[in-house]
């Protein structure tokens, strides 16, 4: 039966894996993610329903376009792939609870604004507005600790936006504050910090190997790097805060 459930979990996964490769295509493009019917970015041919099968269709076609065989990104199955992993891997860590639910959703929208924010240094505000919705949501499943999430929606944020002012808008960008504002009415203010801190880190590690590695430019996309530290502190940093304060507490 888990099995079962396991398997439902990574298909919804994969289906909405394959919505979220439309989001990070038009989104940028100002194009409508609903209305407009998908199409080979390099013909134009508009795409049957067999040509949207999540993960199939690519592998049948052996990653080309039906019609004029021009190669399609990895992205696509990477993403849908990714998609469906991540949410095994949320039921599997935090239980099969409403929590489960929008921490899946909300990981669908950090890796749609990772891709978008580290192609164009840009978070889609809409992205934002919808982890906050989301945020409104967890709020209201333990409203008995409201504080914590109100305090989160400020914790990290207001810092950064003080930041952004003694810089004038070069030490951090208006999305990552809005991402941490929002990201905080999920977490609660302790693992907003604590992602925050862990964001950080990746960004530092992982830019620093990409510049070494990939001459990546000094100026990184930071949404990335929150996005990872978010997710480890989604499912991790209640476990971790745990295990700070025992071995504070022995010292």
């Amino acid at each position: 039966m888990t099995l079962f459930l396991y398997i439902i979990i990574f298909v919804y996964g994969i289906l909405i894996g394959s919505f979220l490769n439309v989001c990070i295509y038009r989104i940028p493009r100002k194009e409508n993610i609903v209305t407009t019917r998908s199409h080979c970015m390099g013909c134009g041919y508009q795409l049957k329903w067999y040509d949207l099968v999540p993960l199939f269709s690519y592998i049948f076609l052996g990653g080309k376009c039906r019609k004029c065989k021009t190669r399609l990104s990895l992205q696509y199955p990477l993403v849908e792939f990714v998609n469906a992993l991540l949410y095994c891997i949320i039921f599997l860590v935090n239980g099969f609870n409403p929590v489960s639910i929008i921490y899946c959703l909300m990981t669908s929208a950090l890796l749609v604004l990772s891709i978008i924010d580290f192609r164009t240094f840009e978070i889609p505000f809409g992205i934002n507005l919808f982890i906050g919705v989301l945020g409104l949501i967890r709020m209201g499943l333990d409203w008995t600790n409201w504080v914590n999430y109100v305090l989160g929606f400020g914790s990290v944020s207001a810092f950064l936006l003080l930041l952004f002012f003694l810089t004038k808008g070069r030490g951090i960008g208006g999305g990552d504050i809005k991402l941490m504002a929002a990201a905080g009415l999920v977490l609660g203010w302790k693992l907003n910090l604590l992602a925050f801190l862990w964001g950080c880190l990746f960004g530092s590690i992982l830019h620093l190997i990409r510049m070494k590695v990939s001459h990546a430019e000094r100026l990184l996309a930071f949404g990335p790097y929150l996005a990872m530290g978010i997710f480890a502190s989604m499912l991790f940093g209640e476990t971790f805060i745990d295990w700070y304060l025992r071995v504070c507490m022995l010292k």
